[in-house]
């Protein structure tokens, strides 16, 4: 990374010392305030401190934090510093920030949010691009995601140096990296279909079977994959199978560290060198947590949107209790309406107990499905209502890191 000039320099400083004091103040970790500082003193920051480092960009609706913790990772076997946004500040104040807390590091793995990447791509010219999955979230401040479909696909193809990592099974991510120059493709699966059924090239219906999906009327169809999850291994890009053995939960976890693999290999970190690496994460950012309050271990997963849901239910442990929580503040999406695409039926026979500041909009979807629930007024609550010693919480964005710090208190 070359010598950063004296304005970028002070920028960086003094949105260092911004993050520090937030830190110290208790007003959260830093991860942004730095960078919006260092942003107003110079607005070309962010490509200043990208320079001259190879960048990875992680972006998709779910997933997006745990990828770029995997990679991370599995990128530690190269022996060098590796910048991240580990929190998630995924916007161009988080990822300034963070390339200015590491100012030596040579690599730098970056969440981004979905409709910042084209410009994030042309400001850091990452080496690669992954691409995890796109379905609706957020939609009363998010843009339709055909529309962000059409911006990546934009951006990726004027990046002819920039390799993608895709997920082939998403017909809308297939669809975005296609304009690129270099893409590897990877079968990591596609449990939330209800956002892809027509072809986002003529807009036909879209057809599936054992094979994948394919256009009913062009040409448009799933493309041969390089890697591929096959249950609990992965199947390399030469051809190799190993067995996964992750500490984190689901199938969900499995699919992003296949992807989190197929990124190593484009830096020359195998999957034998990696695994070790991605199995000794055990959680991110809080999620998948396990927390002790009142003689119970309390388990904390993040879900924000339907297709984020279904994968949370699926590592519920069998007949736990689960507190729901549901808040509508400006990072949740105040539009509550996504509730009515869950499918709660899978919770029937299990305690369900029900917090959030909109905690009657998720009361009234769950009696439509005729889920038995108790109205609580938070975490502790909770804990203290259910029988057995374990508690599993599901919470979106804002109500999640209210429950991290009731947590967090003495007991």
């Amino acid at each position: 990374m070359g010598k950063l000039p004296m304005r970028a320099r002070l920028a960086t400083t003094l949105g260092g010392a911004a993050g520090t004091m937030s830190r110290l103040a208790g007003r959260g970790d830093g991860s942004v305030i730095g960078g919006v500082i260092g942003l107003r003193l110079e607005p070309d920051l962010l490509a200043l401190l990208a320079a001259g480092r190879r960048i990875v960009l992680v972006t998709g609706t779910n997933g997006k934090t745990t990828t770029t913790r995997l990679i991370t990772a599995a990128l530690g076997v190269l022996g060098q510093d590796v910048a991240s946004n580990a929190f998630g500040a995924n916007m161009e104040a988080g990822l300034a920030a963070a390339l200015g807390k590491a100012p030596d590091a040579p690599l730098a793995v970056l969440e981004v949010d979905e409709r910042y990447l084209p410009a994030v791509i042309r400001a850091t010219s990452p080496r690669v691009v992954t691409l995890l999955n796109l379905s609706r979230d957020q939609m009363d401040r998010a843009a339709e995601i055909w529309l962000v479909a059409r911006r990546w696909r934009e951006a990726l193809a004027a990046a002819p140096d920039c390799w993608v990592v895709a997920n082939a099974d998403d017909p809308l991510i297939a669809w975005a990296a296609s304009a690129a120059a270099h893409v590897i493709w990877v079968a990591a699966g596609q449990r939330w279909q209800e956002d892809s059924w027509c072809c986002a090239e003529c807009g036909s219906h879209l057809l599936r079977d054992e094979l994948g999906w394919r256009c009913g009327e062009c040409a448009f169809r799933r493309p041969a994959t390089r890697w591929v999850l096959d249950g609990e291994r992965v199947i390399d890009s030469a051809g190799r199978v190993s067995e996964l053995s992750l500490s984190l939960p689901g199938r969900a976890n499995r699919s992003n560290a296949v992807i989190a693999l197929a990124v190593a290999e484009v830096f020359g970190v195998e999957t034998a060198q990696a695994l070790p690496r991605l199995r000794d994460v055990v959680s991110v950012a809080g999620r998948y947590t396990r927390l002790a309050r009142r003689g119970r271990q309390v388990r904390l997963l993040l879900a924000k949107n339907p297709a984020g849901w279904l994968e949370a239910f699926d590592v519920l442990e069998p007949d736990t209790p689960v507190l729901l929580a549901v808040n509508a503040q400006g990072p949740d999406g105040k539009d509550t309406s996504w509730l009515w695409d869950v499918d709660y039926r899978v919770l029937r026979g299990r305690r369900v107990l029900v917090s959030g500041e909109r905690r009657l909009d998720l009361a009234v979807r769950l009696e439509a499905d005729l889920v038995a629930f108790d109205l609580v007024d938070g975490v502790d609550e909770a804990v203290d209502q259910v029988s057995g010693t374990s508690l599993d919480v599901i919470a979106n964005y804002t109500a999640f890191q209210q429950i991290r710090v009731a947590l967090g208190r003495a007991e």
